[in-house]
């Protein structure tokens, strides 16, 4: 299964504004100078989260994004979601009803062992995103970036946050 770039820079971007006081934002070329990536990308990508009810985007000279709900709510499969989609990683085509062999459609009635192996791989990675949260994420960040690294981040907030 592969996910999208965009997947990693939504929950980065997550973590970073779970640090924002309370009412304000982060204007999205801050975010993407930050990462370090396009900010016509990245914005696709905010979009999404502002429609999955992830972020706030507060439009305006003074604009940017916030946090919809508290950190500890938003998992990263709830980003996953609203960045990639809601469509499985999988998706059985039944080739075995194809060609010419084909398989009668009565002997097709239960998944085949590839699509039930499949079926249970998402199922077991889905639980494991399920379990992780931005919050938990922002906390790991405060407590094992180096010092020298979390100054120049409070100094870049500090003279971007709105």
């Amino acid at each position: 299964m592969k996910m999208s770039d965009g997947v990693e820079w939504a929950i980065h971007c997550a973590a970073m504004l779970a640090g924002l006081p309370e009412g304000r934002v982060l204007p999205g070329k801050a975010l993407a100078e930050y990462h370090g990536v396009s900010e016509s990308y990245l914005l696709k990508h905010l979009k999404a989260m502002v429609e999955a009810g992830l972020f706030v985007s507060v439009p305006g000279p003074r604009g940017g994004f916030r946090l919809a709900k508290p950190a500890d709510e938003i998992s990263y499969l709830h980003v996953v979601q609203a960045v990639d989609g809601l469509e499985p990683a999988f998706r059985c085509t039944e080739i075995r009803q194809r060609g010419p062999v084909e398989v009668e459609p009565e002997l097709c009635r239960a998944p085949c062992a590839i699509n039930a192996t499949m079926l249970k791989a998402e199922m077991a990675w889905r639980k494991v995103l399920r379990e992780e949260n931005v919050g938990a994420l922002a906390r790991h960040l405060g407590e094992t970036l180096p010092e020298h690294l979390q100054e120049k981040t409070g100094e870049w907030l500090v003279a971007n946050v709105r």
